[in-house]
């Protein structure tokens, strides 16, 4: 069904739009529900478009030579998704693949390129998305660098980690066992050790789907190997 302009509204790149071109481009997009693991973009899709997240969750993966699932990034409520094969028109890099039940729509490729550069603000979140993945890739390749898998998992949530509106650290919508072990390398078991040993120092605590970190610099002295389990 075409989409609501209240929702719209609530999607970064067209949340400066007057209401005549959110009429407009309304028509144009069709929502859709992905369940969890099903794919919404793969690798090598040349016309996909440039995709929105209205709800949920979707992250970014990749396979290696020898078949193991690489998590690259998430992407969050709100934000859009495939600008890469918009902005140069070459094949999608990488696989995205709803990680909980999302809701999400798309925008035809020559239509997301003219919001993308036809006003400053619309320039503007594209330059922002970029300039943003690309810290988060520099975060991810130094994570990938550190010695030991304890560490790793602890950096991991470290990132993922912001204040909300009490001013608590929390990981919202935590992400699975098997979902932070494919972004850091390691096995689902060992990230189930991790999440006990920093549960049993009182470190973290389960919320529903979050995650509430009531010591956030024992968890970074944990992910600098200042604090690690006894062997």
């Amino acid at each position: 069904m075409p989409i609501l302009i209240p929702i719209l509204q609530g999607l970064r790149l067209f949340d400066s739009l007057p209401a005549d071109k959110l009429a407009e481009v309304s028509v144009t997009m069709n929502e859709r529900r992905v369940e969890r693991r099903e794919v919404v973009i793969k690798r090598g899709e040349t016309d996909a478009g440039l995709g929105f997240l209205i709800e949920g969750r979707l992250q970014t993966v990749n396979f290696t030579l020898d078949g193991r699932e690489v998590g690259i990034d998430f992407v969050e409520d709100g934000d859009f998704f495939g600008e890469l094969s918009v902005i140069d028109g070459q094949p999608a890099p990488e696989y995205i693949i709803a990680v909980a039940p999302s809701r999400i729509a798309f925008l035809e490729r020559e239509r997301a390129r003219e919001l993308m550069f036809s006003t400053p603000r619309g320039a503007a979140a594209v330059a922002e998305r970029l300039a943003a993945r690309m810290r988060r890739a520099a975060g991810h390749r130094a994570l990938l660098a550190l010695p030991s898998s304890f560490q790793r998992v602890c950096a991991q949530l470290t990132l993922l980690t912001q204040r909300d509106g009490s001013g608590q650290t929390v990981i919202t919508m935590a992400p699975t066992h098997q979902e932070i072990a494919i972004m850091v390398n390691t096995s689902r078991e060992t990230v189930t050790r991790t999440l006990q040993f920093l549960q049993g120092l009182k470190v973290l605590a389960r919320d529903g789907n979050s995650l509430l970190v009531h010591q956030p610099e024992t968890l970074q002295e944990a992910a600098d190997g200042k604090v690690a389990p006894t062997k």
